[in-house]
């Protein structure tokens, strides 16, 4: 345990560069002073390790000097091929380097691991593209994807559902999200995202993208997704559903699993129990519940109520 933890120091010092103690500690979930008692073990081993005090100080390794890590573990090694997952790397136009980058780590693999991470890649496909739909085609991906790599501005041209528009943006990192892929841009003093399949036309600039500084991307799509859930349902709805209706409800998106998931079941399945569910807008809600009657009822609001109704007239006019 405490090898591995005085091996991740290093590991850390090396691709950081200069780390707090509490920065350090938090990374590792230990105590400052046990960290302390770390980077002493590690400067007696003679790991040359730098302490810079003041506001603005913290560890550092001495400059020039690099950890020599030759070995992985047979976990390590499954990890590493499955990072190179092949549908992503190819919308990304690097399939054939991830190829390559998979055939020189299984040569320089002893047999033993070589055996188990060809194992895994032989047992386990990824493919994020939900049931019934087809995958958005990317054609700008590639240059959308240098850009973030070589830190460049990038001017497209952007299908919005107003209008088609031309941008400029620093490209600030991909997200791929139940099979489609975005990027986050950022460009006067705000973060933007941008659906890749929208970008009509892309090039990449000279100017050098401007990145905040402590900018995590993993961090903020977390957030830019906990804030887009919160505005985007402006109320909610009582409905009164059987068990069938609550399956059906837990499909819509993942608001209303969590409000089926907080729901009492009933005892059995002719019974309906009451749930409060959120709701985008009245036309949204109505296209999505009408299709689950008669397991699921709207008891109010009664705008939505009334909009069902309609809509009911309509198709038995239509059908009569």
């Amino acid at each position: 345990m405490r090898a591995a933890r005085l091996l991740s120091i290093q590991m850390i010092l090396e691709t950081r560069g200069r780390v707090s103690a509490r920065e350090l500690a938090d990374a590792l979930e230990v105590s400052v002073r046990t960290l302390h008692r770390d980077i002493d073990h590690l400067s007696l081993a003679g790991v040359p390790i730098v302490a810079e005090r003041g506001r603005a100080g913290g560890f550092r390794l001495l400059e020039g000097w690099h950890t020599r890590l030759t070995g992985l573990t047979p976990s390590e090694a499954q990890v590493v091929l499955l990072s190179g997952l092949a549908g992503p790397a190819g919308d990304l136009g690097m399939r054939e380097t991830m190829q390559s980058a998979e055939l020189k780590l299984l040569t320089s693999l002893p047999a033993p691991l070589r055996d188990e991470a060809k194992r895994v890649r032989s047992r386990l496909h990824l493919d994020p593209v939900d049931w019934y739909k087809e995958p958005d085609p990317v054609p700008h991906l590639a240059t959308v994807a240098q850009a973030v790599w070589t830190d460049r501005k990038l001017a497209f041209r952007y299908q919005s559902w107003k209008s088609v528009t031309t941008r400029v943006t620093s490209p600030l990192g991909l997200v791929l999200k139940a099979g489609v892929w975005y990027f986050v841009g950022h460009g006067d003093d705000r973060f933007r995202t941008y659906r890749v399949a929208s970008v009509k036309a892309a090039e990449i600039l000279e100017e050098r993208a401007k990145r905040p500084k402590g900018f995590d991307l993993a961090q903020h799509w977390s957030t830019a997704v906990d804030q887009f859930e919160r505005t985007i349902y402006a109320g909610f709805a009582r409905v009164r559903a059987t068990r069938v209706g609550l399956k059906a409800l837990s499909q819509i998106n993942a608001a209303a699993s969590r409000a089926v998931a907080a729901a009492a079941l009933p005892s059995d399945s002719r019974r309906r129990v009451e749930m409060r569910l959120p709701i985008e807008s009245i036309a949204m809600a109505t296209g999505q519940l009408l299709v689950l009657g008669p397991d699921v009822e709207v008891i109010e609001p009664r705008a939505l109520r009334q909009a069902i109704q309609r809509r009911l007239r309509e198709l038995a006019r239509i059908y009569r």
